[in-house]
């Protein structure tokens, strides 16, 4: 690994015209491209990238509920995320903080940073020395911006894919972003990680609440399309929720389209399936919920291990001959 980071180094010397005398900045070599965004209407901000460098998500995308969106890429100075987020949650603007992070950093010339704040206020930067092809476009309430792309139409498909999406859920709408970066040609290296990172426009004070959607893939032939597989998985569970939660308050019609709806979203998830019938036994269902459990019986039998346990801890409130009828299915 070392190796092949010093032949990168050696490269952007030869071709970017920096003098050997001239130290690089610290950070991850992280070229990439990404999208910053605020939605209007929720409130939600968000940050989604794509790179061909392992586990981009852990140093690139930064978010904050009440403070703002950051992507801090190319030669990655890490300290921008946590910084800039500090700086925003102070009530300073996108554009001071961007002024402030940068006029501190004598690596600048090589970073790529981008920041969006609680109000929908964007600031950009593209360092002269990032490498080609790079740019950014800064747009209404968002921001796009990539480096060392395979050419320089990149971040124009991004903007246009973001306008072109605006109607969708802010998570939905920023993997559009991410794979018309690709559909254009993207990073020039390949693919390897993306992440995707929502939270809520105002802070509850409950971070573990704030945050709405954080999915990321790590080391993927494919990781956007593998990223938007996630995102459609967890919009299911959000169904799975939503059903348990319908349970709770005796609502049994809209528990079953929940279910119901999860199950459709991913037909093979026998998670969905077995405590969809175990909630369908404890409401009195247990005719309907028989064929259910029959069928991830036939495929798992562990699932049926499983409901022996439930009774002792109240997860399973059958009568015992309904509870034998369950487990003893064939």
């Amino acid at each position: 690994m070392r190796k092949v980071i010093s032949i990168i180094i050696l490269a952007v010397i030869l071709f970017s015209g920096i003098c050997p005398a001239q130290s690089l900045p610290d950070g991850n070599l992280a070229h990439t491209y990404s999208v910053v965004a605020h939605d209007a209407v929720t409130g939600e901000m968000g940050v989604a990238v794509q790179s061909h460098w392992f586990s981009v998500g852990s140093i690139v995308s930064w978010a904050e509920s009440g403070a703002g969106a950051i992507a801090t890429q190319s030669f990655v100075n890490v300290s921008f995320g946590p910084r800039g987020l500090d700086l925003l949650k102070e009530g300073n603007s996108a554009e001071e903080v961007l002024q402030s992070l940068i006029a501190s950093d004598e690596g600048r010339d090589f970073r790529q940073l981008a920041i969006v704040d609680s109000e929908g206020r964007v600031a950009v930067y593209t360092g002269k020395k990032c490498i080609a092809e790079a740019g950014h476009i800064k747009g209404d309430n968002f921001s796009v911006q990539a480096n060392m792309m395979l050419n320089n139409t990149v971040w124009h498909a991004m903007a246009e894919a973001y306008k072109d999406n605006f109607d969708e859920p802010l998570a939905e709408r920023l993997i559009a972003v991410l794979e018309a970066a690709q559909a254009e040609g993207g990073d020039i290296r390949g693919r390897q990680s993306a992440a995707l990172l929502v939270v809520k426009g105002e802070s509850t004070g409950k971070p573990w609440e704030d945050r709405l959607v954080d999915l990321r893939v790590d080391d993927n032939s494919h990781p956007v399309k593998e990223l938007k597989r996630l995102l459609k998985l967890f919009r299911a569970y959000e169904h799975m929720n939503a059903g348990d939660v319908a349970i709770e308050n005796n609502n049994i019609e809209k528990a079953l389209y929940e279910y119901k709806t999860a199950e459709m979203m991913f037909p093979s998830n026998l998670e969905m399936k077995y405590w969809h019938a175990v909630s369908l036994a404890n409401i009195g269902m247990v005719e309907k919920a028989i064929p259910i459990f029959k069928q991830i019986f036939s495929e798992d039998n562990n699932w049926r291990i499983l409901t022996e346990r439930l009774p002792e801890v109240d997860l399973l409130k059958v009568e015992e001959n309904d509870f034998r009828k369950i487990v003893e299915v064939k």
